[in-house]
């Protein structure tokens, strides 16, 4: 197996762990309420939590500064609009845990997010790995 193909499986691995805490282990009240309002406080600082968990990960890797900066910036983008259409979808269909929906909405999302993460390590085996 090419070397390269480890540094693959590791920055993906790595990243989707930073999901899991991010997602599931990191998130205050102020970030679960009120998520089907557009400008909302807590999802933005949600995502925010992601970005310095993406720039942790992009650091372990010895990634060039300039490419962290521009990658954290699009996926703050991405992940914030994915909750937000999320939350606003559930809100839409009064979702809750005990429905069907509720876990296709969840499922979609967290799909979505993964799909971020292998366009992000695209990204970095395109444009900063050496």
């Amino acid at each position: 197996m090419p070397d390269y193909v480890g540094s693959v499986l590791l920055l993906l691995g790595l990243l989707q762990v930073k999901h899991m805490f991010a997602d599931f282990y990191l998130q205050t009240p102020k970030m679960l309420c009120g998520r089907g309002e557009y400008f909302h406080m807590g999802r933005a600082q949600h995502a925010g939590v992601h970005i310095l968990g993406s720039i942790l990960v992009f650091l372990v890797f010895q990634t060039p500064l300039s490419f962290i900066l521009i990658i954290c910036a699009v996926e703050w983008i991405v992940h914030f609009n994915i909750d937000y259409c999320k939350a606003s979808y559930s809100d839409s269909k009064q979702l809750l845990p005990n429905m069907a929906g509720f876990w296709r909405a969840m499922g979609t999302d967290q799909a979505l997010h993964h799909f971020t993460y292998l366009a992000m390590v695209w990204a970095w085996v395109e444009y900063a790995a050496s």
